[in-house]
């Protein structure tokens, strides 16, 4: 559909965290390498090659939609158990579609839900505080560099690739 390739503008790298450990707290970083079909160097999950939930990516303007449900002032990326919390683009529409973060190139793979761990960080009601905001699960289709302020732009539907693409 004609309208699914419509974006007004690119968007922005606000927060990128990894967890060293399973369970682990995010560690905010201000760049990450993104290795092809391993998700983050440095994170939990990098080093499953084939996964779809290499890295999981939440909307930035939807952190206070949590914090609000949540009867809390404000909510860090971290809590959320994402790996970069993005502004000025709709995660949603980047589902089943090819992006560049940075140097980086990524193809959203699905919705990413919300996991018992809500109700631990963000108290009681955590879990559908989050529901609607869990942003998407993202595979890494091309190996590159990224850091907090990178654009985030579309390149189309996923599984194409593009004259600008440079598969590492």
């Amino acid at each position: 559909m004609e309208l699914q390739n419509n974006f007004p503008h690119d968007g922005k790298v606000e927060w990128i965290g990894l967890r060293p450990e399973r369970r682990a707290r995010l560690e905010p970083v201000h760049s990450v390498e993104a290795r092809k079909d391993r998700g983050l160097e440095g994170d939990h999950f990098s080093g499953k090659p084939g996964s779809k939930r290499q890295v999981t990516i939440v909307q930035h303007e939807h952190l206070a939609v949590v914090a609000s449900l949540s009867g809390l002032g404000s909510v860090d990326p971290g809590m959320l158990r994402r790996n970069i919390s993005i502004s000025g683009i709709n995660v949603l529409s980047l589902v089943d579609r090819r992006f560049r973060i940075g140097g980086a190139e990524f193809e959203g793979s699905g919705a990413c839900h919300p996991c018992s761990r809500m109700e631990e960080n963000l108290g009681r009601g955590g879990w559908n505080a989050m529901r609607g905001h869990g942003g998407i699960t993202a595979r890494v289709v091309a190996s590159g560099h990224f850091s907090v302020g990178d654009p985030v732009a579309d390149m189309g539907p996923a599984g194409t690739a593009t004259a600008q693409s440079s598969e590492s």
